[in-house]
């Protein structure tokens, strides 16, 4: 069964979350101006004073609301997603897919673009039935009972598309986990899944790099990830723990949150307004604050460690659909070769983005809408 789902936050939550900010105990913070140890806190207590005296959330509430919102069980989980159906007679499924720590917010600017190309100077022939959902654990999305890793929510979400949907044939894309569930749903659902475009790459070949290049390539990314380990390696091991210390504090989350979103972008003079409006990051943020899934949304980390970690398994066989690739200057993982790359995946299309980072449905919609349709106008269903 689908039912219609409408966002209402009752305006006691919401004043309960203003007093928390309001009454912060910044004094006991170190004042560390830089972003070197971690989030800057001047920039922090900027964002948390606009936050408490200028941000509505009624009105990013009313923007997700403009869509069609649904929620349906798929394996005793309720799943929300947005369905937008696409102009002309025979747009293709897109399936749209977020990671962490994002939200169906970063998609609310091009989700209408890439359903309807002819009301933004396009063509109604690339039009897409795009179906964005919260992840299992995220957002509007019910939790699982307990952890589960990318290739279970890829199976969830296979079934979302072809059992309650009825969509047989799909395409997908994704960034962060939402790259990693395409790459399983390539690997597990080629039946319906006909193809995949990712714009970031999260699992690694069972065998390891090959060539000299590859293997100087693994050896930076090993370095790079060094600072990147802590946040990754607390939620892949104790996430509850993290839970406790995040559950009653909004300027937690938030700094957790926007650490990564600095880390992880393209900006500008060191500066993440360069690249996101207040607005934008903190309607992301209060959709894990709302929806109180912080903890659950961890859990995607402990659940691939119990799939076997970033490794696909030692049986790989590679993933033979057709896979488009755009790769954005700033990604926190840095692509490996092409030799590497090829053995993993069909690769029929890559891109090399001017500017961008991480988050590129936020950062650069529109080369990323662009992308997504050069690669899928290839593909037939």
């Amino acid at each position: 069964m689908i039912k219609e789902f409408t966002i209402d936050i009752n305006e006691d939550q919401l004043t309960n979350i203003k007093s928390k900010i309001e009454h912060y105990p910044w004094s006991s913070i170190e004042n560390m101006e830089e972003w070197t140890h971690g989030t800057n806190k001047k920039y922090l207590k900027e964002l948390c004073d606009y936050w408490s005296k200028e941000f509505s959330w009624k009105k990013h509430e009313q923007l997700i609301n403009s869509f069609k919102n649904y929620k349906t069980n798929v394996d005793g989980i309720d799943i929300h997603f947005i369905k937008e159906e696409g102009s002309g007679k025979n747009p293709k499924t897109l399936l749209l897919l977020h990671g962490w720590p994002g939200s169906v917010v970063e998609f609310l600017e091009i989700i209408k673009p890439l359903a309807h190309p002819e009301e933004f100077g396009g063509n109604i022939n690339d039009a897409f039935t795009v179906i964005a959902p919260s992840l299992p654990g995220f957002g509007f999305s019910g939790a699982p009972k307990e952890p589960i890793g990318p290739r279970k929510i890829a199976e969830i979400l296979n079934k979302l598309m072809i059992e309650n949907l009825d969509y047989k044939k799909y395409v997908a894309q994704g960034g962060d986990w939402g790259a990693t569930i395409c790459n399983w749903l390539g690997y597990d659902h080629y039946d319906n899944c006909k193809a995949i475009h990712i714009n970031c790459l999260t699992m690694r070949h069972p065998n390891g790099p090959q060539t000299e290049e590859e293997i100087d390539w693994q050896n930076k990314f090993d370095q790079d990830q060094i600072i990147q380990d802590g946040y990754r390696t607390q939620q892949a091991t104790k996430p509850q723990t993290l839970a406790y210390s995040m559950v009653d504090s909004p300027v937690g989350i938030a700094a957790w949150i926007i650490e990564k979103m600095h880390g992880w972008s393209d900006l500008k003079n060191d500066n993440i307004e360069s690249a996101y409006s207040k607005d934008v990051l903190l309607a992301n943020i209060m959709v894990y604050i709302l929806t109180n899934t912080f903890n659950s949304a961890s859990w995607i980390y402990f659940g691939r460690r119990e799939e076997g970690g970033r490794y696909f398994p030692k049986d790989f066989k590679k993933i033979n659909i057709p896979t488009g690739i755009a790769m954005f200057p700033k990604e926190m993982s840095e692509w490996p070769p092409k030799s590497y790359i090829e053995r993993i995946f069909n690769v029929r299309h890559i891109s090399k983005m001017s500017g961008g980072g991480h988050f590129a449905a936020l950062e650069k919609p529109r080369l990323l809408i662009e992308d997504i349709r050069i690669f899928f106008n290839q593909i037939i269903l």
